[in-house]
């Protein structure tokens, strides 16, 4: 169960605005101008974002508690470090994105192309014209925009929520095929350079600490 939460982690962070390794799908729906100058200025301000760290919570369907941190680093590198006794972290560095159990000293490697993820770590992100788009919405200080993960999908999975008028991040919720909801709050955010390459480095969790990898 760690081990699906945390691949739907990585799936969601992505801005889940495209499957994995599929197109994006012909939008069913027609956009009022207002939407659309909010679903640019949405992209306005995740393409203003070269660097991205702060503390995230994950609450999982049946109430679990997860905390960590995390760090974005465009073009195409982020981390996300869960705190004990969780025991996951998620890296990509540029190339591949690698999922490890600390604990059990497994990794399971995607290519970055194959995965959502390359949306929110790219440099150009345009939501206007991205047909997983399926609803803006307005609340109190807020803006939450939906999104379907597939072009299978008829309704959204993936709902995205910021502050507003002032564009921030502040979470995201999945729902799995049964329904079942994932939330991960960000917080503590501050924007700019990540200036630790080392954080991006993916390491074998069998290799010694030390130890240098074969050719």
């Amino acid at each position: 169960m760690r081990r699906l939460a945390s691949l739907v982690l990585f799936a969601v962070l992505a801005v889940g605005l495209s499957g994995a390794g599929q197109p994006a799908p012909k939008r069913l729906i027609e956009f009022s101008q207002t939407d659309l100058a909010d679903l640019d200025r949405v992209s306005a301000y995740l393409n203003s974002i070269t660097g991205l760290k702060g503390d995230f919570v994950q609450v999982g369907p049946e109430g679990q508690i997860d905390q960590g941190r995390f760090f974005l680093d465009k073009p195409g590198r982020m981390r996300f470090d869960y705190y004990p006794p969780n025991s996951t972290l998620i890296v990509s560095d540029g190339h591949t994105v690698a999922v490890v159990n600390r604990r059990l000293k497994t990794i399971d490697r995607y290519p970055l192309s194959s995965t959502p993820l390359d949306l929110i770590l790219a440099d150009n992100i345009d939501l206007r014209r991205n047909g997983a788009i399926l609803a803006v919405k307005h609340e109190t200080g807020g803006l939450i925009i939906e999104a379907r993960t597939s072009s299978n999908r008829n309704k959204a999975n993936i709902i995205l929520a910021f502050t507003d008028p002032v564009l921030e991040l502040r979470q995201w919720t999945v729902l799995d095929d049964q329904g079942l909801e994932t939330t991960v709050a960000l917080r503590d955010l501050e924007v700019g350079p990540v200036t630790e390459p080392a954080l991006f480095v993916i390491e074998d969790p069998k290799r010694p600490v030390g130890a240098k990898a074969r050719d």
